[in-house]
């Protein structure tokens, strides 16, 4: 029995992934997991829901349709990314309220930043004619280096806030992990004329089937449970619980949003 060659190999991974997929969402569901990571779910489910729409059209439509249809999919995919990006962060701190608020409120100023940083390097870069497939594909440059940031930050800080390698959130974020660093260096390969289109592709696409069965493991081997509040991140959530005025009970974004306002006037004043 010969070989298989490489679009036949592509299109054996390509089709694997939904199958995979289903098995994910079947397992969280059964685990309850599915309630701590609605996005991670939600994205799970839509990834079966897009293969649906984009294998026919693979199949049947016109390469110019296909083309259409692939850049709206990865437009969908970012956005649920970049919202992983924030849940998985929001479960490391799940058991510290105040931590969360400050957070989210850096979050917002991250995802400020990285659209800024977008509209900067699609202003400069001249290797797309669709300024829309442009804004793609650099948005979804910026989510894989956030998603490499995530995963380091994890790492260096699990201790401290503890977070266990064992938890599902830590799974998440390793394996987007993984498969951005992966993303990451075979598009640079391929700029270089390194490597070819497909040898990309298939590297690409064993690497998520490979993130996906860690997803699974990760499924498969914890469950929905309450995290007990350790000693260091403890004290940092009340230090900023004491910050916060006092009878006043409302989310501390506000506060927070309005200090780097303040920051920011002092600045331009200045």
């Amino acid at each position: 029995m010969g070989l298989m060659s490489s679009p036949q190999i592509q299109l054996a991974l390509w089709i694997s992934q939904p199958i995979l997929q289903t098995i994910v969402a079947v397992a969280m569901f059964r685990r309850r997991l599915h309630k701590d990571f609605r996005v991670f779910f939600a994205f799970t489910i839509a990834q079966i829901a897009l293969f649906s729409i984009n294998f026919p059209v693979y199949r049947l439509a016109t390469h110019a349709t296909y083309f259409d249809v692939f850049w709206l999919t990865c437009a969908i995919n970012l956005i649920f990314e970049f919202k992983i990006i924030h849940e998985v962060f929001l479960d490391a701190f799940r058991p510290y309220h105040a931590l969360q608020d400050l957070g989210t409120a850096l979050f917002k100023w991250a995802a400020l930043i990285m659209i800024l940083v977008s509209v900067v390097l699609i202003s400069i870069s001249p290797s797309w004619n669709d300024p829309m497939v442009k804004t793609i594909v650099v948005a979804h440059r910026c989510v894989r280096v956030v998603q490499c940031g995530m995963v380091l930050f994890l790492l260096a800080f699990c201790k401290h806030v503890g977070l266990s390698w064992r938890r599902p959130g830590f799974g998440i974020a390793l394996g987007f992990g993984i498969f951005a660093g992966t993303e990451l260096l075979t598009n640079a390969l391929y700029s270089g004329g390194h490597v070819s289109s497909d040898m990309v592709n298939v590297v690409n696409l064993s690497v998520f089937n490979s993130c996906i069965m860690l997803w699974l493991g990760y499924a498969l081997l914890n469950r929905r449970e309450s995290r007990v509040p350790i000693l260091i991140p403890q004290r940092w959530d009340e230090a900023l619980l004491d910050v916060q005025p006092h009878g006043n009970s409302e989310s501390l974004i506000p506060m927070f949003e309005h200090m780097v306002d303040r920051a920011f006037s002092k600045t331009q004043g200045a």
